[in-house]
């Protein structure tokens, strides 16, 4: 649909009938902006207003679709160019709508989890828990935007992406508690015991030997089965 010749033939027919751009306004529960940018072509009327407006105009949808007075000879074939017409605006105005909807959701949900692990201090399990609800966010949106894919192609890739996101930031988390000596995040158990933090994540242990102490140091290893007794003797 061409909108500037919409706008210009809405105008003249609201002029024809010499109603002002308020008074149409009023009538069809809108601003008289709104009604000016419909006629300089900025936008087009919602099609919840197409009827109405059409009422208000003494014109005929087809007219209105086609921008102009449509002949009786040319009405069928109108009519049918105007409804592929309309379709194919409907469907890029949702297109648009859902892409302004995934874009925000990546960026929220990427802004949640970088700030989750700047704000919260690596003891507290809230930083995990808002870091990871950042990152389903963020999948959202990133699944909004594959609609078009079939639906196994877009699950393969869904998967994909969440892996290499939780990948990051587990390895963000390990690279803090290494370089940093810092409590990891995505820990599973803290046991402390003597002189002993023991964390224990997914990947690797981790140990805070002497802590609070001026000995105090960090141990990181594989993944082990260590009982009490092998922690308390651990840092000796």
């Amino acid at each position: 649909m061409n909108q500037e010749k919409i706008g210009r033939f809405i105008a003249e027919c609201r002029k024809n009938k010499n109603i002002t751009q308020q008074e149409l306004a009023e009538k069809l529960g809108v601003s008289d902006r709104t009604i000016g940018n419909w006629e300089n072509g900025r936008n087009m009327p919602d099609l919840s207003l197409f009827k109405p407006l059409c009422k208000e105009l003494d014109i005929t949808l087809n007219d209105l679709m086609s921008g102009e007075k449509v002949k009786e000879k040319e009405y069928q074939e109108k009519f049918e160019e105007n409804i592929v017409n309309t379709i194919n605006y409907s469907t890029k105005k949702i297109t648009k709508y859902n892409k302004f909807i995934s874009l925000f959701l990546i960026v929220f949900g990427l802004f949640i989890s970088i700030s989750a692990i700047m704000i919260f201090p690596s003891e507290s399990s809230w930083g995990s828990i808002y870091s990871v609800f950042g990152i389903i966010v963020f999948i959202i949106g990133i699944a909004i935007i594959l609609k078009p894919i079939k639906w196994y192609k877009r699950l393969l890739l869904i998967i994909l992406i969440f892996t290499f996101s939780m990948g990051i930031l587990l390895f963000t988390d390990y690279l803090n508690v290494k370089w940093n000596q810092e409590a990891p995040m995505f820990r599973i158990i803290t046991t402390t015991t003597g002189n002993v933090i023991y964390y224990d994540t997914l990947f690797y242990d981790v140990y805070r030997c002497n802590f609070d102490k001026d000995s105090e140091y960090w141990v990181i290893e594989k993944n082990s089965e260590k009982t009490i007794s092998d922690l308390m003797n651990f840092c000796k």
